[in-house]
């Protein structure tokens, strides 16, 4: 509330204070606002849903464990497999299977080349879905 001053000169000054009651008032608005709608929200509606049963289909894609060594030779599961045939063998896995995925694990000392190498021939044969296989929990220091 502006009040005025006794100089006698009549005129008021406008003061620079800031009215707080809107503030309040729409704080304290708020407020029950808030608490008529915070138990609603945790209110659930039971609806009772339509059951329908389906089964998972039991096929999964044929995957190819691709491993690289740190002396960096590669094995398709347990047979080593040179560089140079790497391709014909991704080729003839997409040809027995169109959605076959490679799961490549390659080891912490083997060179990034090979890997990118294996990686490359899986795409020129038709590969699209390539994982990497990590051991999790691992951190390195």
């Amino acid at each position: 509330m502006a009040m005025g001053s006794f100089n006698g000169t009549g005129s008021q000054m406008p003061t620079a204070e800031i009215n707080m009651t809107p503030l309040v008032d729409v704080m304290l608005v708020l407020l029950i606002i808030f608490m008529i709608t915070a138990p609603l929200m945790t209110h659930s509606v039971k609806v009772d849903l339509p059951r329908a049963s389906s089964t998972p289909t039991p096929e999964k894609p044929m995957t190819l464990q691709v491993s690289i060594t740190a002396d960096n030779r590669i094995f398709i599961g347990s047979e080593a497999i040179e560089p140079t045939a790497l391709e014909s063998r991704f080729r003839e896995a997409v040809a027995q299977d169109a959605n076959v995925e490679l799961h490549l694990k390659a080891d912490r000392d083997s060179r990034y080349e090979s890997v990118a190498e294996t990686m490359s021939a899986a795409r020129r044969a038709g590969l699209g879905k390539i994982g990497f296989v990590t051991q999790p929990g691992i951190s390195n220091p």
